[in-house]
């Protein structure tokens, strides 16, 4: 009697839930809640950015670029009016077009999280967006962006909504007036997420671009990755300086890893970046360094107070540390082959991989995220792993992108991404770029092997 009770109250409560997996692991919607200009698409491309880099296939559906594709020419607000029927069944039909490809993608390209970005204001809406995922045995985890700070909103419109495709060739001031009104045709029939009725959801609500949040009804992990993620992130204007150490002594020889200092030229370069920066005039910059001696003797010449991180330290080339490419095609032959057809999943011997690295770094991520200026003395490996999260690039691309010896990356996020500017502090150094082989094949002869491996001592 009493196992029949609890399964009776195991259904009854499944029964309650709005969304139901079937699988712990079962692909999850992130479903963005709000008026125009409050963020959504921001938040959504930056979150789509971290999970992948994290690892978790994402992708974006933002439906205004259906309802752009469906309707070629923007007129004005009153295509969003909600008297507008013909618009209203327009823009219903653009949300199950991009519904249809959110399921297409999470069972043809095996996708884990698609983000459906658009205001989802009304909860119709949002119920046709529940049924679906529950149909499918999908999770849905709301994100709705709540904001009331006129500055914040005329920012996000100046910045992001005039060089909307909506407006090409508009004035700028009669852009900004229509978009306003468009803004109001929603605020007629936008109904938040409700602590009371929406009990059984799972959300987060960001009040004014991250002063307070509100979240409720987390269900697993990723989900507590995605708040906790969302709680870390600002909109301050910021930049952050991402460069290697100076050029050390195992550079010159050739050398991957070890723990050695810098080389005369990597001393030259550390006394240039401490003039680079000072010329900067950056207000509460923060250098951060790996444990490693290279990083620490060219953040002391820089002259300011720097915190160390070993999660910054380069990646462990385990069995091979120390050695020559050449060296390692000699006694690993079979190794390095496997390392240029995977590099960035391929592990060293008693080593790490470039993926290994990537879950390393993301506290660094999360802090750099949570910070203003910043300057990070890092390793190759290091810097090609935070670069590709600030620029999107995939695992593929990650451990081929190129971070010279002596050069300062400059990173300004902007609207939906970053700009990046590259200062070479004209001091020459060694190459330490080796690109892919053609001939990744374990049988592959020595010369092959080693074709692009850069020149040293």
């Amino acid at each position: 009697m009493e196992r029949r009770r609890v399964q009776v109250r195991k259904r009854a409560r499944h029964e309650s839930t709005a969304s139901v997996p079937q699988f712990t692991n079962s692909p999850t919607m992130i479903v963005m809640v709000g008026l125009p200009a409050r963020g959504k698409t921001y938040i959504s491309k930056k979150l789509t950015r971290y999970l992948n880099w994290i690892g978790v296939p994402t992708k974006v559906f933002n439906v205004g670029q259906y309802r752009r594709e469906a309707v070629q020419a923007y007129k004005n607000f009153e295509f969003f009016s909600p008297d507008n029927e013909e618009a209203m069944k327009i823009r219903k039909a653009c949300a199950l077009a991009a519904l249809k490809d959110v399921s297409a993608y999470f069972t043809q390209d095996h996708g884990q999280v698609a983000v459906f970005d658009a205001t989802n204001t009304t909860r119709e809406r949002r119920e046709i967006i529940l049924s679906f995922a529950k149909e499918n045995g999908y999770k849905v985890f709301f994100v709705e962006s709540i904001c009331d700070d006129p500055e914040v909103i005329a920012e996000n419109i100046k910045q992001v909504k005039l060089s909307s495709p909506d407006y090409i060739n508009c004035d700028k001031e009669e852009a900004v007036k229509d978009f306003l009104k468009r803004i109001e045709c929603y605020k007629v029939t936008y109904v938040s997420l409700d602590d009371d009725r929406d009990r059984n959801l799972s959300y987060i609500k960001i009040f004014n671009a991250g002063i307070r949040y509100l979240v409720n009804r987390v269900q697993d992990h990723i989900q507590s990755r995605i708040v906790y993620y969302l709680m870390n992130i600002h909109v301050t204007p910021r930049t952050i300086y991402l460069c290697r150490h100076g050029e050390s002594e195992l550079n010159l020889l050739g050398r991957i890893g070890g723990d050695s200092g810098l080389s005369p030229r990597g001393n030259k370069f550390a006394a240039a970046l401490g003039k680079y920066i000072r010329g900067q005039c950056i207000l509460d910059l923060k250098i951060w360094t790996s444990h490693m001696k290279r990083t620490i003797q060219t953040a002391e010449a820089v002259g300011v107070p720097y915190e160390q991180w070993k999660a910054l330290n380069e990646i462990d080339a385990g069995v091979c540390e120390e050695m020559t490419y050449e060296e390692i095609q000699e006694h690993h032959p079979e190794e390095f082959a496997l390392r240029d057809q995977d590099k960035y999943r391929y592990r060293y011997p008693k080593g790490e991989s470039y993926e290994d690295l990537v879950q390393r770094l993301e506290p660094v991520i999360m802090e750099l995220e949570r910070q203003e200026n910043v300057l990070v003395i890092c390793h190759q490996a290091v810097m090609r792993c935070l670069l590709a999260y600030f620029l999107d690039k995939s695992a593929d691309e990650l451990p081929y992108l190129k971070c010279p010896l002596h050069t300062v990356l400059k990173l300004t996020p902007v609207a939906y991404g970053c700009k990046v500017e590259s200062v070479f502090l004209n001091i020459e150094a060694v190459n330490t770029h080796r690109d892919k082989p053609v001939n990744v094949s374990v049988d592959r002869d020595a010369e092959d092997a080693l074709l692009t491996v850069p020149e040293h001592i």
